[in-house]
């Protein structure tokens, strides 16, 4: 394998971990801990289209979790490519299963876009920052099929999840 190569693959794997950080993070409601894997001059879009400055996440996203009884996601990861040195690309569809219930809410579904960017810090190790996360409403107009497509293939994941199947 070429230096590239596992350069690359050494990438890809830091950004989905960065990735599941976030997602992980959100689903403990933990918006300190979404803020930190934030670069400051990056930006989140939310799923209403709030659009954050990666320096701001952590205030957006504190009132949302102290107010709000937010699911947590269910996610699929469609792809991780690096696009250039240090910056990669993750897209995953989302699903949300609301408080009290056993199934995912259909109405919830996501697609979710992430750019992971490699930084210096001070021991000149590269650290993996969030520049961009977009999280769009999978509403499919107009085609329900892709509706049940998104919401089946997330439902199976749930499925395992919980030793049924």
């Amino acid at each position: 394998m070429s230096e590239t190569t596992e350069h690359r693959k050494q990438a890809e794997a830091a950004a989905l971990e960065l990735y599941e950080d976030l997602i992980g993070a959100w689903n403990r409601r933990d918006a300190a801990g979404m803020a930190a894997l934030f670069d400051p001059a990056g930006a989140m879009v939310g799923f209403d289209g709030s659009q954050v400055a990666g320096s701001d996440v952590e205030g957006h996203l504190a009132p949302i979790f102290a107010d709000h009884p937010t699911a947590p996601y269910l996610y699929k990861v469609r792809e991780v490519r690096a696009l250039a040195e240090g910056v990669v690309l993750l897209r995953a569809i989302a699903g949300m299963v609301p408080p009290g219930r056993t199934e995912l809410n259909p109405a919830a579904n996501a697609v979710q876009s992430l750019v992971a960017q490699s930084g210096s810090n001070q021991n000149g190790s590269g650290t993996w920052r969030v520049v961009l996360f977009q999280n769009t409403p999978a509403q499919y107009h107009g085609r329900p099929e892709l509706v049940e497509q998104h919401t089946e293939e997330l439902s199976g994941l749930l499925r395992g999840a919980s030793g049924g199947d």
